[in-house]
């Protein structure tokens, strides 16, 4: 007869397992709008990511560098309408009742409209320059003293000082849009070709044969 093979009994033990340990350094911080390409999105600039938000700062940082890429990129959108237009013939003295950009300056929009986008820009007064930095100092104030829609008036630093305070968002949203990761990944991706755009045409406009590839003006 064969013996069966001894079986030893199974001890069960009450000791907990212990957690792994800790990833010691700074983490990768992941940073949102990754480009999609074939294969899955790229994140172009991956290493000077990395190194700001490791490196030099900290995830908060790559908040707030996300929301410069925004703000930057909202900015091109504006000035490659404008530019457009201007090109189009889709000026002011077309448009507008009045026929001088200032009358004490003597400019009138006729003359600028006569111009490149760039020459007309120099020679807005520089009373309409200021008007312009103004009308954007009045929103960074409110993202710097707001959070949420809503004054901050308790703290002792303004919430857009704070680590990751500014983020871009500025919390008016007047069609209730549902803002969702695809929508806000476009808005970068319309950004980043819209800073693209406006510096190839300042560039073919004023340097002439600096971009090489033909532009419908």
């Amino acid at each position: 007869m064969s013996e069966d093979a001894s079986t030893e009994p199974v001890v069960e033990s009450d000791e907990v397992p212990s957690a792994p340990p800790a990833p010691s350094g700074p983490q990768k911080v992941p940073c949102f709008g990754a480009t999609p390409w074939l294969g899955g999105p790229k994140f172009l600039g991956e290493n000077y990511w990395d190194k700001l938000t490791m490196e030099y700062g900290s995830a908060d940082t790559g908040t707030f560098l996300r929301a410069a890429e925004l703000k930057h990129g909202r900015s091109a959108m504006l000035a490659t309408v404008g530019f457009a237009f201007h090109k189009l013939g889709l000026t002011l003295d077309h448009i507008s009742p009045h026929t001088y950009l200032s009358v004490t300056e003597g400019v009138k929009f006729q003359d600028l409209a006569a111009m490149t986008p760039l020459e007309a820009m120099k020679h807005v007064p520089k009373e309409g320059l200021t008007q312009m930095f103004a009308f954007i100092a009045i929103f960074e104030i409110y993202e710097l003293t707001h959070k949420d829609g809503k004054l901050v008036s308790d703290a002792r630093v303004a919430p857009g000082l704070t680590p990751g305070g500014l983020t871009g968002d500025l919390g008016w949203n007047p069609l209730s849009i549902k803002v969702t990761d695809r929508r806000r990944l476009s808005e970068l991706q319309n950004g980043r070709a819209a800073m693209v755009a406006i510096s190839a045409w300042i560039a073919a406009s004023e340097i002439q044969g600096s971009v090489p590839i033909p532009l419908p003006w």
